[in-house]
């Protein structure tokens, strides 16, 4: 069921540009745990940097 999620919200809204994240959101959950982690942590420096 949620792995329709993305889908049916844009079957439903018709918002494209909701339907790429929740994708890319979804792509990144499939990611290996050490490339998220690796990715959490630039993201958190970047935060620093603001």
């Amino acid at each position: 069921m949620l792995e329709n999620l993305p889908w049916n919200v844009f079957r439903q809204t018709g918002n494209i540009e909701t339907y790429l994240l929740m994708k890319e959101m979804k792509e990144q959950n499939q990611q290996s745990p050490e490339h998220q982690a690796s990715s959490i942590e630039q993201e958190s420096q970047e935060d620093l940097n603001l």
